[in-house]
């Protein structure tokens, strides 16, 4: 019988092995000088060339073959019942073999399977009673004593019951670590999985957070920029106008850049307070900064329109903060789309609520002939941006979609569930 990994005895270090070793190795010497002291090796009456040959076997041969014995014990682990029938048949002849025997029968039943125990335990009796018949054998009458036989059968039959009962606990300790082991590591690996899946998912929110922030702030910089670099008509008033929209859209990108990397930073040995994020309350803030860039912005909203906010706010009762925030962030990388790829067409938004649904709608001219166009139009999706707002509104349970209509104008729209 080959042993398999599954099956396999656990490493042991260096004194694990050698006290089972020196222990095996005492058995055997206590059994063999018990055989030498009850054998009388100084009578004669059985003739001198008997008692010449049983003591050349008791003095000589027993305690090498006690040394084969423990020499094959390393191999018990890749051919446990090989070894255990080998060295239980060396017992049969050598007494100082029976503490080998007792540790590879151990060994062997540990595997706690029936029929290598049957088989080694056939050869442990029969091996016994002929230990037993050459040692009590009377040469005077030429004739074994038998008297003795049963007793000698039941005591071989309780000590090898005792060694496979303890190689059976053994076995059975040895898979309940193994069991709890393997589940220790199986939750470590799920924790682990875990981690890195929270991990991710918090970086993906961090980096479309710093899209959607920065790229509004980035392109009303590259727009002013760009007026400045190729309009040559512009009065020191207008470069000076220009010049501060750019100042103050940089210092507000950086601002929002270090609020996201501060909570990069964040730690649970350091904790930091995330700053508030933007939602529909902050609505006309944007549509100004859109006016400033030269982008023309119509709101429509009849039905959510807060006639008593004098800065044109809407009014929206019962939305929760997070689906206002994604809401929010739809709008301006809508806004910010129109603005890098239909710089001056003027843009339609369009916020209302149906039934338990909140439902944006922006709309702006562009060249069909255009890459934006292009991508607008291919089903597979457009770029980030627009990849990370289909993230949102999908975690948010919503849908979004976008196309060129009929009339060449690009079209996104936006429906969340009112919560």
């Amino acid at each position: 019988m080959t042993v398999t990994q599954s099956t396999a005895a656990p490493a042991v270090g260096t004194w694990s092995r050698v006290w089972r070793y020196l222990l095996a190795a005492l058995i055997g010497a206590v059994t063999w000088a018990g055989v030498v002291a009850t054998s009388d090796l100084g009578e004669t009456g059985g003739g001198v060339v008997i008692e010449g040959v049983r003591s050349v076997i008791l003095l000589t041969l027993d305690p090498l073959l006690g040394i084969v014995a423990l020499a094959l014990l390393p191999l018990r682990h890749r051919r446990p019942l090989l070894v255990a029938v080998v060295v239980t048949a060396l017992t049969g002849v050598s007494s100082a073999a029976v503490g080998a025997a007792l540790f590879a029968i151990v060994s062997m039943s540990t595997h706690r399977r029936w029929r290598p125990v049957v088989v080694c335990g056939a050869v442990w009796v029969a091996v016994s009673v002929l230990s037993d018949a050459l040692l009590q054998y009377d040469a005077a009458a030429m004739d074994p004593a038998p008297e003795s036989a049963w007793i000698l059968v039941g005591l071989a039959v309780a000590v090898y019951a005792a060694c496979v009962s303890t190689g059976f606990y053994i076995g059975a300790r040895r898979d309940l670590l193994s069991s709890l082991r393997e589940r220790a590591e199986n939750a470590e690996r799920e924790q682990s999985l875990r981690v890195s899946s929270a991990r991710e998912s918090e970086r993906t929110r961090i980096a479309r957070e710093m899209h959607d922030a920065l790229a509004h702030r980035i392109s009303l910089v590259s727009l002013h920029a760009g007026a400045l670099a190729y309009r040559t008509d512009l009065d020191r008033e207008q470069t000076a106008e220009a010049a501060t929209i750019i100042q103050t859209n940089a210092q507000l990108a950086l601002t929002e850049l270090r609020q996201i990397l501060g909570v990069l930073r964040t730690t649970a040995e350091s904790p930091g307070v995330e700053p508030p994020q933007p939602t529909l309350a902050s609505l006309p803030a944007l549509l100004v900064d859109s006016e400033e860039a030269g982008v023309e912005v119509t709101l429509e909203s009849t039905t959510l329109r807060d006639d008593a906010d004098p800065d044109g706010g809407l009014a929206l009762p019962g939305l929760s903060e997070s689906l206002s925030r994604t809401a929010f962030r739809i709008i301006q990388e809508g806004l910010t789309n129109a603005r890098k790829h239909a710089a001056g067409a003027p843009v339609t938004l369009s916020v209302e609520r149906e039934d338990d649904r909140l439902l944006l709608m922006i709309r702006n001219p562009c060249d069909p002939a255009s890459r934006y166009a292009a991508e607008a139009s291919d089903a597979r999706g457009g770029g980030d941006g627009l990849m990370g707002l289909r993230e949102r509104a999908e975690l948010a349970g919503g849908i979004l979609t976008h196309e060129v209509d009929r009339g060449g104008r690009f079209v996104l729209r936006a429906s969340l569930p009112w919560r």
